[in-house]
C-alpha cells in the first residue's frame, strides 16, 4: 500500500473512500506532531475561503484556546464541528485543518459531555456532541483508538440520566438525544469497513457493560441500544462476517476481522435479560434477541453448502416472532433453545460462564432459566481445555454465594458431566483453584465421588498426578507448575479419604495409590522454599507443612483400607518421623516396607508387581525410593515367581548413576543369591555383578565381592574355573582399595579362586597369583588388622599354589623382610614389574605401606647393575622424598644416598 504524501492528507483520504471505507485505510500523516491550539491563519488555502467557512473555523479555533462555558458557545462549537465535516466533500482546506487537530477536538468533546449535569437533561449539548461524533466518523476523522473511551463517555452522561417523563418540555430533547445516539453507533459501523465487525462488537462490548448491575434506567437504556444496533444490522449487507458464525464447528480458524466472536456472549446476557424483573429491559432484550436471531438466518442464507432454504428460513423467522415479544421464563428457554445449533464451543462457553456468574445474585436474573441454560450446555459438552478450566474456576468462585437448590443441582450435574468427558482438566483446575482444598473445593470433590464411575476416574487423575514425576522439573511461580500439582493432589487424596462412598474405588487402586503417596513424601523433602510458599500461603499458621501433609495423607489411607495395625507398629519405629528428614528418609522408607510385608500376600504380591514395572523404566525422582522398598520387600518368603521380574531389572539399575543405586541393587542380589529357590536364577547377573568391581564406588564393590562369594558356590566344573580365572584378574585392583572392607573381602575372594581353578585354568592362574605376592606382601603391614590377617593367608595359600614352601613358611613366620629378598632372587627378570607394582605404594594413605614401598625399592635398586634402570629408580624415590610423613620422607632420603654411593661407585 502506498503511503499518502504528507502535504496533502484530503487528496489520499478521497482516494482510500473510493476504493473501501475501512479504519484502517483512513488517512494518517505521515509524520506524527503534536497537537497544538489553531492559530489565525492556520491551515490557509490559496484560494480565499467563503465568509460562512472562515466563521466555522474561528470558532473551532477560538473555542479550542479558550474552553468557553457559556452553553452557547459549547453548542456553537460542536455545529462547527458537523459543518465543517459536511463541507470537506467540496474543500480539502478544512479536511487538513480538522484532521490534524482532530485529538483535541475528540478530547474537548469529551470534556463538554463529562461538564454536564450528571443527572438531567437541560441542554442539546449531548446530542449535538454525539451528532458531531458523527459527522467526524462519516469524515474519517475519528480516530480508533479514542473512540472507545469517547464512546464510553456518550454512555455515561445519557444513560444515568434521570428516568423521563413522556410528557413534557425534555421529553421531545430526551427522544432526540437518544436517536442520535443510534445514529452515532450506526454510523461507526458502517465507517469502519471491512471492519465493522470488529467496531460491532467494540461497541456491543460497552453497552452489556451497562446492562449489568445498575440501575434499572440504566439498563433498559443501554439494553435499547443493542436492540436497535441489532435491528440496524439485519438492513446493513455490507457487514462481512465468517461463515462459522452461523454454524456449529469446531476448531475452525477464521480472519480476526470476520469473527464475531462474542456471539455466545450476547445471546447468553439477551436471554437472561429476558427474565429480568424490569419489564423495560426484559422487552428490549427480546426484540434484541428477535433481530439477532433474523441476523443469523440472514447469514446463513448468503452461504450454500449449509442446506436451507431461504424460504424455510423466512418462515421461521415468522414463526418464531411471537415469543421474542414475551418475556416469560418458559419462552426464555425456547428462545435459547432456537440458538444453540449457531453456537460455536467457545460461544456455549461464554454463554456457561455468564449463567454460572448469574447464580450469585438471584433478585436480578431468573435463576431457573440460568440453570436450565447451564443444563442445556453440558448435554453434550464440545469444550476446550482453557475454558474447562475458566469453568470450574466460575464454579468455585460462585459456589459459597448460592443458596437455591436448583442452581445448586445444576453446577453439580454440570461438574459430573464435565468430569465424565475431561476428567484430566476438571481435576487439575480444581487443584488450580484450591492447592489446600478448601471447603469450597471439598463440596465439589464430594458432588464428583457421588457417582462411583466419576469417583473412579477423580481417583485415577490424582493417582497420575502424584506419580507425574517428568514435568517437575519446571518454574515454579504458578499453581499450575506441575510440583504445585502434585502437593495438591497429596493433600486433596488424604481428604477425600473421608468420605466413605469412594472407598470401593480406592481399594481398587490402593497399591498404586499407596506407593505414589509414598514418592509424594519424598518428594516433598527436595522441596524448595518458595514452592512451599506457593503452596502453602493461605495456611501458614497452621503447623501442617506439606511433608507433614503428604505423611498424613499415607496414615489415612493406610486406616482407610484396615491397616491400623502397620500404622502403629511404624509409629512405634519412629518411621512415621524418619519419613520427614531428607537425612533419615530412605531409613523410613524401610520401616514402612518392613511394615507393609506383614499384610495378605495378594495384596504384597500386587504392590512388589507395581514397583517392578515403575522400575522397568527409569525415573530419577521416586526410583530410589521403589528400589528400596522393593529391595526389603525381597524378605518375603511366600514370593515366588513375582522375584524373577526383580532379576529383570537389577541390570539396569547397576549401571545407574545415582549415588548409591548399584550397591543397593547388590544387597537384594545378595538376598537373592542366600535364599535356595532363587540362588541359581541369580547367576545370568554374574557378569553385570563383576563390573561392579571396575567402579570406583567403594560402597558397590564391598557389597559385590560378597555376591560373587556366593555364587562361585553355586557354579560347577569348567565354568567355575573359568569364572574364578577370570576374577582373580579384577581383584588385585581392589587390594589397595580406599576401603578396609572391600581390602579384606577382595583378598579373602582372591584366596579362594586360588583353589577352584583346574587344568588348563590353573596354569594361567600361576601369572596372576604371581603379581599377587609383592602387593599381599606390603599388606601384611597393613593398619587395618583384619586385611594384614587376610594377606598373611592369602600369601600361606599362594605359596602352596605356587609349590614355593619357603613363601609359606616365611609367611607364617611373619618374615616380610625375607620373603622381599627371596622374591627378588626367584625372578629377578620381573623387576620392572615389582617397580610398577610398587610405585602406587608410595601414595598410599597408610604411612607402614609407603615405607615397605620405599624398602622394596631400594632393595632393587641394590641390585640393578646398569645407570639406566637406577637412574629411572631414583626418580621414583623422589616424590617419597617429599612426603608429608617425616618417617616415610627420611627414609626415602636415606635410600636414595645409599643408592647414589653406588652410582659414585660405579664412576
Amino acid at each position: 500500500m502506498e503511503r499518502r504524501p504528507p502535504d496533502n492528507p484530503r487528496q489520499a483520504w478521497e482516494e482510500k473512500k473510493r476504493a473501501a471505507s475501512a479504519p484502517s485505510s483512513r488517512p494518517k500523516p505521515s509524520e506524527v506532531c503534536k497537537v497544538e491550539p489553531l492559530q489565525a491563519g492556520s491551515f490557509r488555502s490559496a484560494l480565499a475561503l467563503p465568509r460562512e467557512e472562515e466563521n466555522t473555523v474561528d470558532i473551532i479555533r477560538t473555542f479550542l484556546r479558550r474552553r468557553p462555558k457559556q452553553q452557547s458557545q459549547k453548542l456553537q462549537f460542536l455545529a462547527s464541528i458537523c459543518t465543517i465535516c459536511n463541507t470537506i466533500s467540496v474543500d480539502s482546506t478544512m479536511w487538513d485543518m480538522l484532521y490534524f487537530c482532530r485529538v483535541e477536538v475528540v478530547e474537548t468533546i469529551k470534556v463538554l459531555l463529562q461538564e454536564e449535569p450528571p443527572y438531567h437533561l437541560d441542554t442539546e449539548v449531548r446530542q449535538q456532541a454525539m451528532l458531531a461524533i458523527t459527522s467526524m466518523s462519516q469524515a474519517g476523522l475519528l480516530l480508533q483508538e479514542k473512540s472507545k473511551s469517547l464512546l464510553q463517555t456518550c454512555f455515561c452522561s445519557v444513560f444515568h440520566l434521570l428516568p423521563q417523563d413522556t410528557q413534557g418540555p425534555t421529553a421531545f430533547l430526551y427522544s432526540k438525544t437518544l436517536a442520535a445516539m443510534d445514529s452515532m453507533l450506526q454510523t461507526l459501523v458502517r465507517s469502519a469497513g471491512t471492519l465493522g465487525v470488529l467496531e460491532l462488537q467494540k461497541i456491543l462490548q460497552l453497552l452489556l457493560s451497562f446492562t449489568n448491575s445498575q440501575p434499572a434506567a440504566v439498563q433498559e437504556r443501554a439494553m435499547a441500544r443493542i436492540a436497535r444496533l441489532a435491528n440496524f444490522i439485519t438492513t446493513y449487507p455490507l457487514l462481512q462476517v465468517c461463515p462459522c458464525f452461523a454454524q456449529a464447528t469446531i476448531g475452525h480458524q477464521c480472519s480476526k476481522t470476520h469473527r464475531f466472536a462474542m456471539l455466545g456472549r450476547l445471546v447468553g446476557h439477551l436471554t437472561l435479560c429476558c427474565t429480568s424483573k424490569d419489564k423495560g429491559t426484559c422487552h428490549e432484550a427480546a426484540e434484541a434477541l428477535y433481530h439477532l436471531h433474523t441476523f443469523v438466518l440472514q447469514q446463513r442464507s448468503r452461504w450454500p453448502w449449509l442446506h436451507d432454504s431461504g424460504q424455510l428460513q423466512l418462515q421461521e423467522v415468522w414463526e418464531m416472532k411471537q415469543p421474542w415479544q414475551l418475556s416469560q421464563n418458559s419462552n426464555a428457554r425456547k428462545i435459547f433453545l432456537m440458538f444453540m445449533k449457531y453456537l460455536q464451543p467457545s460461544d456455549q462457553a461464554d454463554i456457561m460462564l455468564m449463567a454460572i456468574k448469574s447464580f450469585r445474585d438471584p433478585s436480578i436474573y431468573s435463576i431457573s432459566v440460568a440453570a436450565h441454560m447451564v443444563n442445556v450446555l453440558v448435554a453434550d459438552p464440545a469444550f476446550q481445555p482453557g475454558q474447562v478450566l475458566k469453568i470450574v474456576w466460575a464454579i468455585y468462585r460462585t459456589l459459597p454465594s448460592i443458596r437455591m437448590v436448583v442452581a445448586l443441582n445444576s453446577l453439580d450435574r454440570a461438574l459430573l458431566v464435565l468430569m465424565g468427558k475431561y476428567p484430566s482438566k476438571v481435576v487439575a483446575s480444581l487443584l488450580q483453584c484450591s492447592p489446600t482444598c478448601t471447603l469450597v473445593a471439598m463440596a465439589m470433590w464430594k458432588t464428583m465421588l457421588s457417582e462411583p464411575q466419576a469417583a473412579k476416574k477423580v481417583l485415577q487423575e490424582l493417582l497420575s498426578l502424584l506419580m507425574n514425576q517428568s514435568l517437575r522439573k519446571t518454574s515454579t511461580f504458578t499453581k499450575d507448575n506441575p510440583r504445585i500439582l502434585s502437593l495438591a493432589a497429596s493433600m486433596t487424596t488424604g481428604k477425600i479419604l473421608l468420605q466413605p462412598t469412594c472407598l470401593q474405588q480406592v481399594e481398587a487402586i490402593f497399591p498404586q495409590l499407596f506407593l505414589a503417596l509414598l514418592f509424594q513424601v519424598s518428594f516433598t523433602t527436595e522441596l524448595t522454599l518458595q514452592e512451599v510458599h506457593i503452596f502453602w500461603k493461605e495456611h501458614q499458621q497452621d503447623l501442617l507443612t506439606p511433608i507433614r501433609s503428604a505423611v498424613q495423607s499415607m496414615r489415612m489411607l493406610l486406616c482407610s483400607m484396615g491397616f491400623e495395625s502397620q500404622v502403629l507398629a511404624i509409629e512405634a519405629q519412629g518411621g512415621w518421623d524418619t519419613l520427614l528428614s531428607v537425612q533419615t528418609h530412605l531409613m523410613g522408607v524401610r520401616i514402612v516396607a518392613t511394615e507393609m510385608m506383614k499384610t495378605p500376600r495378594p495384596l504384597r504380591s500386587t504392590i512388589f508387581c507395581h514397583l517392578a514395572e515403575l522400575l522397568s523404566v527409569e525415573d530419577p525422582t521416586w526410583e530410589m525410593i521403589a528400589m528400596v522398598f522393593l529391595i526389603e520387600m525381597l524378605g518375603c518368603t511366600d514370593l515366588g515367581e513375582e522375584l524373577d521380574r526383580a532379576l529383570e531389572i537389577f541390570p539396569i539399575y547397576l549401571q545407574s548413576q545415582c549415588l548409591g543405586m548399584p550397591s543397593l541393587v547388590l544387597r537384594g542380589i545378595l538376598r537373592l543369591t542366600e535364599r535356595p529357590d532363587m540362588a541359581k536364577k541369580t547367576l545370568v547377573l554374574l557378569p553385570h555383578v563383576m563390573e561392579q568391581l571396575e567402579d570406583e564406588d567403594s560402597d558397590a564393590s564391598a557389597m559385590a565381592l560378597p555376591v560373587l562369594s556366593n555364587m562361585l558356590q553355586l557354579l560347577e566344573g569348567k565354568k567355575l574355573s573359568l569364572t574364578a580365572l577370570t576374577l582373580a584378574g579384577k581383584l588385585q585392583p581392589l587390594f589397595n582399595n580406599e576401603s578396609g572392607t572391600v581390602r579384606e573381602l577382595s583378598i579373602r575372594l582372591f584366596q579362594t579362586t586360588m583353589g577352584l581353578v583346574v587344568r588348563a585354568e590353573k596354569k594361567m592362574m600361576k601369572k596372576e597369583v604371581w603379581d599377587s605376592v609383592l602387593p599381599l606382601l606390603f599388606h601384611l603391614h597393613d593398619q587395618d588388622k583384619s586385611v594384614a590377617k587376610a594377606s598373611q593367608e592369602a600369601l600361606c595359600s599362594a605359596g602352596r599354589f605356587l609349590k614355593w614352601r619357603q613363601l609359606a613358611q616365611l609367611t607364617e613366620i611373619a618374615q616380610a623382610w625375607r620373603i622381599s629378598e627371596c622374591l627378588l632372587a626367584r625372578n629377578r627378570s620381573k623387576v620392572k614389574d615389582y617397580l610398577c607394582q610398587s610405585e602406587p605404594y608410595l601414595r598410599s594413605p597408610q604411612e607402614p605401606l609407603q615405607r615397605e614401598a620405599v624398602r622394596f625399592i631400594g632393595l632393587i635398586g641394590r641390585q640393578v647393575d646398569t645407570r639406566d634402570m637406577m637412574a629411572h629408580i631414583r626418580d621414583i624415590l623422589q616424590g617419597a622424598k617429599k612426603d608429608a610423613s617425616p618417617v616415610v620422607s627420611s627414609l626415602a632420603t636415606q635410600t636414595d644416598f645409599i643408592l647414589l654411593r653406588k652410582v659414585e661407585v660405579w664412576v
